[in-house]
């Protein structure tokens, strides 16, 4: 018998996605992939320009969703401390009392990432990696459901950090927003959407549903031969001769996560070989280092590569 419930929550899916749609004016594809990314219980690296509606995706993500949002502007003078909060000392009470940092919310907007030191940019690791922080050897809980979006200008240099690797590999998919239709944006000139329009937004979706649909999301069926059309992928990655660095057995895991996220988005319990490939470049492309462009600062990405992988790596019908 059919679970009513759980076919409530992914009708609310949709809800969410035309919620975000009456103040985000940019790629619906784009806002989808990011629904992936939560109902993953995964993070996301936002790589483009200013301007695009960043802030205002995260703002109306977590409105749509009953959520608290928070926005970190990461500079080269901020401290970890600045992100995940501070012991402070109370001279009535004797002790240190915790006083959480902008880390403590369900969707964190990590604006400029790379723009801030690597020490920084390290006290989101523990956040990203097991959805709680440390202080002063004591461990916090985050709130549930968790995510970081941060942002990036692929093409500013000047006084940024690159992200290494492993900070790199804690984001599940890397996308770009893109600029909108010129339809969208002559909505943007005609509304001039504002912190006015965000407040306007009404809840579709509890907390605990996302919750609830993240843990369906791992419940999702995957044959057999859609698992071995992945490993392909994952292990093409490994041999291609212009390729340093291939995709980890993490990368793997993330694309098998996110296909199913796909299936439940499409409200499927099964997942098709279209879940996997259309998500094999947001998924893999941070994760894999060319090597022509090991050394680059640009750290260009290896889209081309992962196109050739895709073309010749056999479909399961």
């Amino acid at each position: 018998m059919a679970d009513t419930k759980l076919d409530v929550n992914r009708e609310s899916l949709k809800a969410v996605l035309a919620n975000i749609r009456k103040v985000y004016y940019g790629d619906i594809q784009a806002v989808r992939k990011i629904l992936i990314c939560l109902l993953s219980a995964g993070h996301v690296l936002v790589e483009d320009v200013p301007g695009v509606g960043k802030t205002i995706l995260a703002k109306a993500l977590a409105k749509s969703i009953r959520c608290r949002c928070n926005r970190i502007q990461l500079t080269p003078d901020l401290l970890p401390s600045d992100i995940t909060g501070v012991s402070i000392y109370n001279s009535t009470t004797g002790e240190f009392e915790f006083k959480p940092g902008p880390v403590f919310a369900n969707i964190v907007l990590a604006d400029e990432i790379n723009r801030t030191t690597p020490r920084t940019q390290s006290a989101l690791l523990e956040a990203m990696s097991e959805g709680q922080v440390t202080i002063d050897g004591i461990t916090h809980e985050l709130p549930k459901p968790f995510m970081v979006l941060a942002t990036q200008n692929p093409f500013e240099f000047e006084g940024t950090y690159f992200l290494p690797e492993n900070q790199l590999d804690r984001f599940i998919m890397r996308i770009r927003l893109g600029y909108p239709q010129a339809e969208d944006e002559l909505r943007v000139l005609k509304d001039e959407p504002s912190d006015n329009h965000l407040d306007s937004l009404k809840p579709v979706i509890s907390p605990e549903q996302i919750i609830e649909l993240q843990l369906q999301t791992r419940r999702i069926e995957i044959d057999e031969r859609i698992t071995d059309y992945l490993m392909d992928i994952i292990q093409a990655t490994r041999n291609h001769p212009d390729l340093l660095v291939g995709a980890s057995p993490r990368a793997a895991l993330a694309l098998q996560r996110v296909a199913k996220a796909s299936a439940i988005i499409a409200k499927r319990d099964y997942c098709l070989p279209d879940d996997v490939k259309h998500f094999v470049l947001p998924v893999l492309g941070h994760r894999i280092i060319s090597k022509k462009f090991a050394h680059e600062p640009s750290r260009q990405n290896c889209d081309l590569i992962i196109q050739q992988i895709l073309d010749s790596v056999s479909v399961p019908s």
